[in-house]
């Protein structure tokens, strides 16, 4: 449990944790953005806390960024990720100093044109492959060799999964790394990553609706693909490391959500499921079980999952097995 100084209380104090809508100014330019504050447990006055701070100013950063269409940090490590380079042979590559990499990545905000040009290499690895034929003889031959192999690796895979949607890759990626997932509990796994996902990054992992079934969300799409399984472990075989072409971020997240929530068998996931307002809201007047399509509206998913974000006083996507732990507990007695 997170601790942080209360005045009124004059000691360190658990806290909760709650969002607030604010702006920030810079330059005379409001920026809107969720800023979080810390409540004592005792007492209901605000505490203060480093990691409380360091979020506002990430959360600031990041709305700046996204409002002015300027790389992020996470971005820029994204790049150096996917072409397997490091921080000088690239700066070299693109002509910079070989400390300007190092300083975007410590915080240092990019000037647009330098912002678009590593937005560039982020988005067309084409962009990539000739400014490495161009500049090659600016670095060294390993530093080359592991560029040209990685876009070589990324054309491969670009190639291979041309025809494979968001949703597919992720329900891969949490069969291969879950290891005994069957069709019912992947489309639960599949929910919670994208309520997660929302309440955490913003954004939801991929643009597919769930249907409220009598058993549970569920995403037609991934049903139809592995319902051969029944109630078995899904069992696939790839001819590319999936791994690859999803990003970190989304990965740590996938990883967090596989553990807390992949152990747990499908009938339990279902339940869990079934006393979520999200599921409930698009079951409204059907019989216990009766059949629907009914969609589970995305703003249901995001208000609900914000709000147990909000509950659980989470500041980080590991914190997310206090939810999890709880949920089961609550519902496997019902």
């Amino acid at each position: 449990m997170s601790k942080g100084f209360c005045e009124n209380c004059n000691k360190l104090v658990e806290y909760k944790i709650q969002e607030i809508n604010d702006c920030y100014e810079i330059r005379g330019k409001k920026y809107n953005y969720k800023e979080v504050k810390g409540y004592c447990k005792n007492c209901n006055e605000e505490v203060s806390d480093s990691k409380i701070t360091d979020e506002n100013l990430n959360r600031i950063d990041n709305a700046y960024r996204t409002e002015e269409n300027i790389i992020k940090i996470r971005e820029i490590d994204e790049i150096l990720k996917k072409y397997k380079i490091g921080k000088k042979p690239l700066a070299k590559l693109l002509g910079w100093g070989e400390v300007t990499l190092i300083r975007y990545l410590n915080g240092d905000i990019p000037t647009r044109p330098y912002s678009d040009e590593l937005y560039k290499l982020l988005n067309d690895s084409n962009y990539m492959e000739e400014l490495l034929e161009k500049n090659k003889n600016s670095i060294t031959d390993k530093a080359y060799n592991n560029v040209k192999n990685a876009i070589k690796k990324l054309n491969e895979i670009t190639f291979k999964t041309d025809l494979e949607s968001e949703i597919e890759l992720i329900a891969e990626y949490i069969i291969l790394i879950g290891k005994e997932i069957t069709p019912l509990a992947l489309q639960k796994v599949l929910y919670y990553a994208q309520g997660f996902y929302k309440a955490f990054f913003g954004e939801f992992l991929f643009d597919d609706d769930c249907e409220a079934w009598v058993h549970g969300p569920v995403y037609t799409k991934i049903y139809d693909k592995y319902k051969i399984f029944k109630s078995g472990n899904i069992q696939i075989s790839i001819d590319y490391d999936v791994s690859d072409i999803i990003d970190d971020e989304k990965k740590k997240l996938l990883d967090v959500i596989i553990k807390c929530f992949g152990y747990y068998n499908g009938k339990a996931l279902e339940k869990m499921s079934h006393y979520e307002t999200p599921w409930m809201n698009a079951r409204n007047g059907l019989r216990v079980n009766e059949n629907s399509n009914n969609v589970i509206e995305k703003d249901d998913i995001e208000e609900y999952f914000y709000r147990v974000k909000e509950k659980y006083d989470m500041l980080n996507i590991l914190e997310i097995k206090k939810y999890s732990d709880n949920q089961f507990n609550r519902v496997i007695g019902i």
